[in-house]
């Protein structure tokens, strides 16, 4: 009877072992950079547009923007939690000059950014100021 217990005791303590390692793996994976997703800012659409300012990372760090008006190409650099973002050519678009500017705001913002943390579906940037994104699950 102790023995079939202790095996009982030492079964459930592996068990709970196991199922706290697939925990903790659930969560770091939760937790790593979004490489292959989209996200969209966490911000209020412009007067008269439909449009919310989007970024979509390559397996690769390759990145495509799509800002209040314009759109291009980017890469990001990541290295724990600390990320680079080079912006590339962007797209000549026609937009109202408050776009245009949303837009060269936006990109000075990213260009500042130092670091990244992720919990969930959300990403928060920081360096000068904090942009937060979410990230597109569906």
């Amino acid at each position: 009877m102790i023995s079939m217990r202790r095996n009982l005791n030492g079964g459930i303590a592996a068990l709970a072992l196991v199922a706290a390692t697939l925990g903790a793996d659930a969560a770091r994976a939760q937790e790593e950079f979004p490489f292959g997703f989209v996200m969209t800012l966490d911000a209020a659409r412009m007067p008269g547009s439909k449009r919310i300012p989007s970024i979509e990372i390559g397996d690769h760090g390759e990145v495509v923007l799509e800002l209040w008006c314009k759109g291009g190409k980017g890469q990001f650099s990541v290295a724990g939690n600390t990320v680079i973002f080079v912006p590339g050519a962007m797209e000549n678009r026609t937009c109202t000059p408050e776009r245009a500017q949303a837009d060269k705001d936006l990109l000075a913002v990213l260009g500042d950014m130092t670091s990244w943390r992720r919990h969930g579906d959300e990403v928060t940037f920081t360096g000068g100021k904090s942009l937060h994104f979410v990230i597109n699950s569906n």
